[in-house]
């Protein structure tokens, strides 16, 4: 099945890994990258289109696909000003799944966070819990959102207090057992593991926590 992706992100931790994940696998035979910059992978699966993803008019007819991995996000200590958080954190998933119902695009992956709720008194799990109600609301054909916990690995850019955070659950996560699971700090490669399975199967699903992240990520459900 020659198949096309749309990666949002590709630049980020995860999306940058999910990029690999796509350029190997032979069920894709184009990725099409939108972002504000190059991405530096050499492939001739790979075409990108650089773009201000808060002005959907100016790429539209370019977004085409069979699949969205968006993988877009932000954080409270990089960028303070909670306008435009609001405006990456829900504006670019939101505007770029409405483009894609727009297009006849089926199948919209979008990576949000743990604790996402749009009652939170919290603005962060506010604003992702809002995010996941807007494109909930669209009725696209196959959606799955993806919750996980803190994400470990090493990023291009410093971030002191996900270092900070990072290296107090590593610690920890030998006592998330059980019902606690969910909170274990999950790897990026997981998340893009379980992003490109949800992508080749029928799970009904729409929403998953962090251990159900891990847990996918570590069995076979193509086709599924």
């Amino acid at each position: 099945m020659a198949k096309t992706a749309i990666i949002l992100g590709a630049t980020g931790l995860t999306g940058s890994i999910l990029l690999q994940k796509l350029i190997a696998d032979n069920n894709y035979t184009s990725i099409k990258l939108f972002s504000r910059s190059l991405s530096k992978v050499s492939s001739n699966k790979v075409v990108e289109f650089i773009v201000d993803l808060q002005k959907p008019t100016t790429f539209a007819k370019d977004f085409i696909a069979d699949e969205v991995f968006c993988c877009i996000g932000t954080t409270a200590a990089k960028t303070k000003d909670m306008k435009q958080y609001k405006a990456i954190d829900f504006g670019i998933p939101v505007t770029a799944a409405t483009l894609a119902k727009k297009n006849g695009i089926p199948s919209y992956l979008v990576v949000s966070a743990m604790g996402a709720n749009a009652s939170s008194v919290v603005f962060y799990n506010k604003i992702k819990g809002e995010m996941e109600q807007a494109i909930l609301a669209l009725n696209i054909e196959k959606t799955h959102i993806l919750r996980p916990s803190l994400i470990g690995g090493n990023r291009t850019e410093f971030r002191l207090g996900e270092r900070i955070g990072q290296g107090m659950m590593s610690l920890l996560n030998p006592l998330f057992v059980g019902s606690l699971q969910k909170y274990k700090m999950i790897h990026p490669d997981a998340i893009a593991t379980c992003l490109l399975k949800l992508a080749n199967s029928r799970h009904q699903q729409q929403i998953f926590s962090s251990d159900e992240i891990q847990k996918l990520a570590n069995i076979s459900i193509y086709n599924e």
